[in-house]
Parts: C-alpha cells; structure tokens; sequence
C-alpha cells in the first residue's frame, strides 16, 4: 500500500521534482566550481530565449482562443471580473506581507550604494501610468514580452469580436483552438528541455554570482525568499482551498511547480 502510495506520489510530481533537482544540482555545481561555471550558459540561455520567445504567441493565442469559444458573453464579462478582483486582491495581500518583512527586517540595512545624481524627472500622472500600462503606440509594439499587459487586453477583445461575429466568426474561432494547442505543444517541447536549461542556468548564475550571493545580497534573500516559499505553500494553498476545497489544493500543486519554476527560472 504504502510503495503504490510513493508511485502515486512519483507519476503526480516527476516533472516537478526533477526539475527542482536540476536546479538544485547545477547550484551545487555553481558553488563547486565558481566563475568557471560560466561555461553551461549558452545551455542555459537557450532555454530561457525559448521561453522569451514563446511567451508572447502563448498569451494571444490561449487567451483569444478562450474568450473567441465562449457564447456567452455576460459570463465572460463576470470571469474576467472575478479574475481582476483575485488579482488586486491577492496582490495587495502579498504587498502588505512583504511591506511588514521589510520594516521588521531592512534588507539595505548596513548596505551603502554610492550613486550619481540623476537628472531631474517630472513625474506621470496616474492616469497617464495607467494608459502607458494597457496600451501601446503601434501594433508592433505589442509583439514584445515587455508589454505582456497590453497584449493581454488585445487578446481579450480580440475573441470579444471574433464571440461577437457569430457563425461568421467561426472559422477563426476554429484556427484560433488549433493555434493555441499547436502553441502549447511547443512549450510541452522546449519543457523537455527545462531539466539541462535550468540545471546549467543556475549552475551559471551561482557560478557567476555566488560571492555577492553571500556578501551583499544576502540580507535581502534572507528577508524575500523565505517570505516568498512561505506565502507559496500557505497563501496560494489558501486560496486554492477556498476555490476548490481539498481538490483544488491537490490539483494546484500538481500543475503550479512546472510554471512557476520556470517564472522563477526567467524572472517573471
């Protein structure tokens, strides 16, 4: 009972604990060999450069694709609702946490930085910070991961009017499903790889950094990496409990470990 009970255990998380101890194992490897781990960086950077790439026709494509399916749009209008709501939410509660963290533990206390003097800046209004934020200058502009929040917004409205056309829009709806899942299929290959990627990314970030690992950025890993396993196993199991009770709890931590390793990995 028990040995099944482990088998259970392996085929539900494998991917996930073998990619924490590929990370584990190339920081070990970083540590031991020191500036010359360098050498697995290309290794490393080719996974992260996939990833890049792959981000942005991910968002349009998953995103348009489930808003373009659904009939329904009084329902979509009431998700996406709930959605910002989670999402301001749980946020705040997260900056309140890490605000309380950072005044009961400095993380720059007894750290001096020598800076030159800027140039003097006027600062954006609020509603201009909220246009610079869902929107772009040129279609273009959205190509790129650095503009993920206007991207999303095209996306969302994009299926709006495809939902909205009808049967006319059906066609496109269609390509849009198979687009998506021809997208996710890539991810599903590049995450083959996630295992030597993010082995020789690390190897090469603690390789490269360990010294002002253990010197100036230490104070402030200690204060923000804690709080933030923390907040992961307590907060989202929290609220995975309140959504979905036990189940949504099992079936969080069988789906989050891939992407959230990789989010840590890319620095999403």
């Amino acid at each position: 009972m028990e040995e099944s009970k482990k088998q259970s255990v392996w085929s539900a998380y494998r991917f996930p604990i073998i990619l924490l101890s590929s990370i584990i194992l190339g920081s070990i490897i970083g540590i031991i060999m020191g500036n010359k781990a360098t050498i697995f960086q290309p290794l490393g950077d080719i996974f992260i450069n996939a990833m890049f790439t792959i981000v942005v026709p991910l968002v349009f494509f998953v995103i348009s694709s489930a808003v373009a399916s659904m009939t329904n749009l009084k329902r979509l209008g009431k998700i996406l609702g709930y959605t910002v709501l989670v999402f301001v939410i749980t946020g705040a509660i997260a900056s309140i946490i890490m605000l309380f963290v950072v005044k009961v533990f400095p993380p720059a206390q007894g750290f001096n930085l020598q800076l030159q003097a800027g140039e003097a800046i006027q600062p954006l209004k609020t509603a201009d910070q909220i246009v610079k934020a869902i929107t772009v200058q040129d279609f273009p502009d959205l190509l790129s991961r650095k503009n993920m929040l206007p991207l999303f917004f095209f996306s969302v409205l994009f299926g709006i009017a495809i939902a909205m056309l009808g049967e006319k829009g059906a066609k496109i709806s269609d390509a849009l499903d198979s687009l998506s899942r021809v997208i996710l299929k890539i991810v599903d290959l590049i995450m083959y790889y996630a295992p030597i990627g993010l082995g020789a990314y690390f190897a090469s970030l603690v390789g490269s950094l360990g010294p002002q690992l253990l010197g100036a950025y230490a104070r402030a890993m200690a204060a923000y990496y804690p709080v933030c396993i923390l907040y992961f196993f307590v907060a989202f199991a929290a609220y995975a409990y309140y959504a979905g009770g036990k189940e949504g709890v099992s079936k969080f931590f069988k789906f989050i470990f891939p992407p959230a390793i990789t989010a840590l990995a890319t620095c999403s």
